[in-house]
Formats: structure tokens, sequence, C-alpha cells
């Protein structure tokens, strides 16, 4: 199966097959074997090999086959791993256009013959494919895409699959880098010597010691555009020669695809950026493969340099095939050299981010946008929530902080709080990828993710918080934080701020004011407090002790609850205020409040459905900030980042009394993919840095946004819990009166920009500014700047 030097190099110091003669059967041979071995009759003739023997078989019916001699001194195992390869890839993926391995006569794979000389060969047949190879820098753009999605959907065949000759040692190979340091002595220019040495020594203490924990399988290893095979329309119909597979880190086989496509070609890191862009379209990347891309691909561009340079000395006279690739890969090493590290990463660095946003997607049909709207209106019904914006936005793909529209337009999110460590995170969409292929099921049965997801939570909360059940939405939380209370305190009562929003059931409905219909009163059992707005409410700032003034409503509430004859059950806060408008009153008020509440026989829940998973930057939950120790904690979708799953975290004793009255079950509230779904969220907020950036970015954010307030009248007032931010629009600085409908205009003025908030409180006149948690620097400062610019438009002379 190998065609190449490049397929068969071994280690530096192993015995080098490429001493060994190639095989040498005639044509006639091959057509006995063919027929012998094979059952296929036909007409044999050459095909190019340097070091086996290819012969392509034709039949007369004009079906065509290869029939593949290996060189005697090949190992036989990782011929074997081969042809299990492929019958594995014909297995997982059959629309793949690999080829395909025909069995022997007697149900065998392969043969093995004695050749003319006297050495035995292995004889294996796979079936010829159509088409022709081309150059890299024939390949049009959608080429470049369909081979980077080639090059995914090969890995994901081949995840699973392993073979004892898996590790056989091979120089390419990345893990084997270092092993190149004795042959760098061959390359004849002293300058390039050093950037290679450079290159390895960056590779030893950068990649090395972390090259163990990224994604690995076993890989093609060589998928380039020599080993494809494309129709008149470029697109792959063939993918050839698997003798350079190896286990490796996934990302190794992705690098394998891109070093001659980026050297080859004039537009080397637009190439980059397309064809990794196809690749993430099937298999995303990690973080963590992205982190180390830059180096893997100098490495491999030193591995084709250095084993060039080696080959050539040993066989001069094949010095025009072995130095094929050797133009394209000093392009690449020669301008590393002459940009810089610093500067060549920023383009990997941006190519890649370019990549992991493309605007490609394939979309289910849906008409034009009015057709939507109307579709939307006679088919969800007239009592669904009013679309965001006054153009509507049809949204088809998502990425870290940006969203993608069906025009491939982007958008930087910063509104939607649930992809809480962004949209499409390569961590969580493969934890749900993987779960899901393997199993989901309800909750009477036991699973390991529910039991390790249980104890991660309860390690992050006060001590006594250490039971939790899981359900499926925010909703469902406070409902069953609801029941728990009421059941705990034999009360009724429900206290809550006055424009709080908890979720859609019924009993949660009636606690959230934010959705209770126009000109209605509160329902009997629930009391409102004002929410704690220093800047426009009740009780501002500059009034002395404001927060304890705010906090004695909370004791006018339970005296009406009372009067009513209703006993308090739960007092129920989103830590950040956010349907208020976004608040971020002195610890001092809440914890007033809620000992108010408790000296009253309440209990208090701490909703962190929008303020939770280290949105607070400072601290994980927002009930921390305030400094107060909930009895119970409800979680929301954030917690899966976006996948449907939910929890309730409470103490022992509370869910002991509650159980003693009934029983409680939620179907799929906890089930494995879920789990795994919180479990990857944790991961990210805890491996990558997540909260320690919305400390930095929301104080940039904030501070930024405070310097618009010093030019611009409009904005009245600026306040922040981390990267959750609002932005208080007033018509008039002294009166401070709501300015909504000039809200209004903003928010969409921002879309049309390409800048996605919201509107908060109960005059809609606060933006609410509640982007992922990775979101960047470059992106805090477009939100910035395209705020300032929006504003500068509606008031040119600030």
């Amino acid at each position: 199966m190998t065609d190449t030097a490049s397929n068969t190099t071994d280690v530096a110091g192993s015995p080098d097959p490429l001493e060994a003669p190639p095989p040498a059967f005639s044509a006639q041979d091959a057509e006995r074997i063919a027929a012998d071995s094979f059952g296929v009759s036909g007409t044999a003739s050459p095909l190019v090999s340097e070091r086996d023997q290819n012969v392509k078989i034709v039949t007369e019916d004009g079906r065509g086959f290869v029939l593949k001699i290996a060189n005697p001194a090949d190992d036989p195992g990782v011929i074997d791993m081969q042809t299990q390869a492929l019958l594995h890839v014909a297995h997982t993926d059959p629309t793949l256009p690999a080829m395909r391995v025909v069995p022997t006569v007697d149900d065998g794979f392969q043969a093995t013959l004695t050749g003319p000389d006297g050495r035995p060969s292995i004889v294996r047949m796979v079936t010829l494919l159509p088409g022709r190879t081309m150059e890299p820098d024939e390949l049009h753009v959608d080429t470049l895409y369909s081979f980077g999605a080639a090059c995914a959907r090969l890995g994901r065949a081949l995840r699973g699959f392993f073979h004892p000759s898996a590790g056989h040692p091979l120089l390419w190979n990345v893990k084997h880098a270092l092993e190149l340091r004795p042959l760098v002595r061959h390359i004849p220019d002293a300058a390039r010597r050093a950037v290679i040495a450079e290159v390895l020594d960056r590779f030893e203490l950068h990649v090395l010691p972390v090259f163990g924990d990224l994604r690995a399988q076993v890989i093609h290893n060589d998928l380039t555009s020599d080993n494809c095979l494309f129709d008149p329309q470029q697109s792959i119909s063939g993918i050839v020669d698997f003798g350079d597979m190896a286990h490796s880190a996934l990302i190794c086989d992705f690098v394998s695809t891109v070093e001659a496509l980026m050297g080859e070609r004039l537009d080397h890191f637009e190439s980059l950026e397309t064809t990794a862009a196809g690749y993430a379209s099937v298999t995303p990347f990690l973080d963590d493969e992205i982190a180390v891309l830059a180096d893997l691909l100098l490495v491999r561009w030193s591995t084709t340099a250095v084993i060039s340079a080696w080959r050539v000395r040993s066989y001069p006279e094949n010095a025009a095939y072995i130095t094929g690739w050797d133009a394209g890969v000093w392009a690449m090493l020669d301008a590393y050299r002459d940009m810089g590290l610093t500067e060549y990463q920023r383009k990997i660095r941006e190519a890649m981010n370019a990549a992991t946003r493309p605007e490609r997607h394939v979309e289910r049909p849906g008409g034009s946008i009015d057709e939507m709207v109307e579709r939307r209106r006679h088919l969800l019904g007239s009592a669904i929530s009013p679309l965001t914006y006054d153009r509507p936005l049809h949204l088809v793909r998502g990425r870290g902080a940006w969203l993608y529209d069906n025009e491939g337009r982007a958008y930087l999110d910063c509104y939607n709080n649930v992809p809480v460590v962004g949209h499409s995170h390569p961590r969580v969409v493969e934890a749900i990828a993987r779960q899901a292929a393997t199993l989901n099921t309800n909750a009477r049965y036991l699973h390991g993710a529910a039991l390790e997801l249980a104890e991660r939570l309860t390690a992050t909360m006060p001590d006594g918080l250490d039971t939790v059940m899981l359900v499926n939405s925010g909703s469902e939380a406070n409902d069953l934080a609801w029941r728990l209370a009421a059941t705990v305190t034999g009360g009724t009562g429900g206290l809550v701020t006055d424009f709080a929003y908890h979720g859609v059931t019924t009993a949660i409905a009636e606690l959230s004011p934010e959705e209770w219909p126009k000109d209605s009163t509160a329902p009997p059992n629930v009391e409102t407090v004002p929410a704690p707005d220093g800047y426009r409410g009740r009780h501002r700032h500059e009034e002395p002790d404001w927060t304890t003034r705010y906090a004695e409503h909370v004791d006018e509430a339970i005296a009406a609850l009372d009067g009513r004859g209703v006993r308090p059950a739960a007092m129920v806060v989103d830590s950040g205020f956010t349907s208020d408008g976004i608040l971020t009153p002195p610890p001092t008020y809440l914890q007033d409040a809620v000992r108010r509440w408790r000296d009253a026989g309440g209990l208090f829940v701490a909703d962190e459905v929008q303020s939770g998973f280290g949105r607070p930057g400072s601290h994980l939950w927002g009930f921390d900030v305030h400094g107060v120790v909930p009895d119970i904690v409800t979680l929301g979708k954030p917690m899966g980042n976006g996948h449907p799953v939910a929890a309730v975290i409470t103490r022992a004793d509370i869910v002991d009394r509650f159980s003693r009255q009934t029983e409680w079950f939620s179907t799929f509230g906890g089930n494995p993919v879920a789990c795994e779904a919180s479990l990857a969220v944790l991961d990210v907020i805890e491996q990558e840095g997540a909260q320690r950036n919305a400390t930095e970015q929301g104080a940039w954010i904030r501070g930024a946004l405070e310097t618009l307030m010093s030019r611009h009248e409009l904005i009245g007032d600026v306040r922040s819990l981390g990267l959750l931010i609002g932005v208080e629009l007033v018509l008039d600085r002294e009166a401070r009166e709501p300015a909504t409908a000039e809200a209004r205009v903003v928010l969409n003025a921002m879309r049309e920009r390409g800048v996605l908030v919201g509107t908060t409180g109960r005059h809609s006149n606060v933006l609410k500014i509640r982007p992922p948690l990775v979101i960047t620097r470059e992106e805090s400062e477009v939100l910035v700047d395209t705020l300032d610019r929006v504003f500068e438009e509606r008031n040119p002379s600030a």
C-alpha cells in the first residue's frame, strides 16, 4: 500500500526499509495473482511506485482494481493495520470515498507470494478509484473547505479503531519529532539549520509536555492533495495511501493536510482558514489543539525538510521526486524566520479564529424573512414573545461570542446568557455528542455522570448545601424550590422584587411580576418589594442608610401577608436583579433582607440562572458576592451551555422533610447527556480561566462605558457584576426620566452594526449586556466602539 519514501521512513537509527529493492513481478505475474488469489481477471498495467509495486487491473467490463505488492522489508503488522483500517472506515462511514479492500478467494485479505528474486511479498487488492490528483495551487476555495471536511470525516471514521502496530516508529508521526535532531546536519544552509533547531527546541519545551493531553487516536497522517483524487468539479472522489497511519494527536491529521496546501499556495493563511473551517464543520477544534497548532505546523514543515535532505544524500538519483515538496516547505519556514514568532503565531491565531466562525452553513429552508415571520405567527401562536429586533434576525449558527445569520453576516453576541462558555463550545459539543452516541436514559438507573456532577456542584457551595436535585430548566428548578419551601415551612407566601422574572410554570409565573398581566394585582399569596435601585428607585444612593430602607420593605411585605393569613414560604431573588434593571447594591442589603424574611419563618431561594456559573467573575455564584448563604439555590440552562438541564441545590434536612410527604422524580432531569454537558461546562470554567476573564473583561468594559458616559448625556448610569452589565439610558440626568424609546433605537442600531444587546428593567431603558465568558479584549472593544458610534450618530456634537 505504501508508495513513497515518505510513507516508510522509520525513526532514525532503525533499519531503513528503503534499502531493500522493490518487488519485480511482471505484468503477467500480476494478472495471474489477481485471478488466482482475488478472483479478478483483467489486464495489468504498472502504476507509479517508488518502493512497492502497484499494478492496475482492468476487467473486460471496465471495473478497475489496484494490486498492491508490498516491499519484502515492510512490517507485516503495519500492512495488516492498513487493511483493518480500510475495513473499519468502510463500516463506519460507507459514503467516504476511500479505497475498498477486495477479499481473496479464500475470504482473507492478503496473500504472501514469492517474487522472481525469491523474496516473499504480501499482496493485497483494493478498488481503483476515479479522478486525478491535483496540485495544491489548482484547488479552488470550495475544494479547500471540502478537503478540510474530508479530513475530519476520515478522522471520525477512524475513531475507535486501534491496532497493535499503530505505535510503530515513524518519523512522520510528530510525536517522534525530536528524533530529527541527528539528521538536521543534512540541511546544507546554516541559517536554515538554525531555524529547524529552534523549531525543535520549541517543540520540546512547549508542545511535548502537553502532547499527551491532546485528543489522540489512529490517524491517516498524510491526507495531502497527492493522496486524494478529484473529479472534474474538484469534488473528492478518492482517498488513497494509508501508509503513514499511526496513533497520534488527532490535530496532527489536520496539520498533515494543510502542511502542503499552505506552502504551495500564495494565500498561505487564507488557505489555512478555509480548510480549518471545513474541518471544524465536522469536528470542532478544541482550545488546547489550537494552542499548539502553530508549533505543530512548524514541526511538520521541518520534518519534511529534514527527511528530504537526508534522503537526497542517500538516494541522489531520486532527488527530483524526494524534493518535490521542498519549495513550499521552505517558503513557510523562511516566512516564519522573516516575520518572527509573534507575528507568525498571530497570523495562525487569526486564521483559526476566523475559521471557527465560518459563514458557510446549510440551513433548513425557511423562505424569506417576511414569510418566516408570518409562519411563526401562524404556527407558534400570538402569545409567543415578540422578536427582539425591529428587523428580525434569522440566525443559523454560532461559535464563541459570535452568531451568524442566513446570509453569513457575523454578530457579536453580548446578550444571551445561556451559552455561558460561548456558542458551540467544542468541549461541550463533543461531550454531548459522545454521550448521545452511547446512552441517554432516565434517572431511575445508576449513572456515574449524575453523581460526579452532584459532587462537583456541592463542592462549590457553602457548607450545608449538600443535596442536588436535577431537572430540565430554570423554571422547573424554581418550581421545585417553591414546593420544597412550601412543604418545609408550611407556608404559602412568596416574596420577590417588583419586576422580577423566575420562570413560566403556573406557580413561578405568579412569582414573576415581569410576566403578570397588565394592570393586574399580585396573587393573594405573593408580595413584592422595591428592587434595591439606588440610581432612580424609591431610595437613592445619596440618602443615608438607603439599603436599610429598602430592606425594611421586607417587614412591610411580611405584615401584608400576615394580614391575609398567609405564612411566609420562599423569598426568591435573582442575585443580579437582572429583570429589575441589573442592580448592584452593597452586600448589606440582601443580608438584611434575608435576615428579616428568615426571622418570619421563610426560606431564601437564590435564583442563579442569570447571575451564576462564573458570570460575576470574582465568584462562581452571585449570592457569594452578597455574602449570604441560601437555603436553596436554583440553576438553569447555562449549566449545560444551553442543553436542557438545571438543578436545585439545598440541604439534606429540607429534602428529607419534603420526602416524608411525597416522592419526587423528573424523567429526564439529570439524564446522562445533560450531565456530561454540565460537567464539560464546569471543566471549561475551571480550566480555561472563564472567571478570571469575566473579571478582567467586565472591569474593562465597565471602565470603557464610564468613559462613554462622560461624553454621552443619554447614559445616566453604568453598573456591573462581572460580565452582567447594565447601562441605564435617561432623557435627563437631573430628572432621571427613563429613555425607553431611545433604548429601543440604540438596541436596533447596534443590531444593524453587528452587535447584539438587550434591554431590561420596568421601563426597558437599561441596556442589558451579558456576553459569554469567553469574550476577548478585541471583542470587548468591538462592543464599546460600536456603542460609541451609535451614540455619536444620535448626538453628533458629543
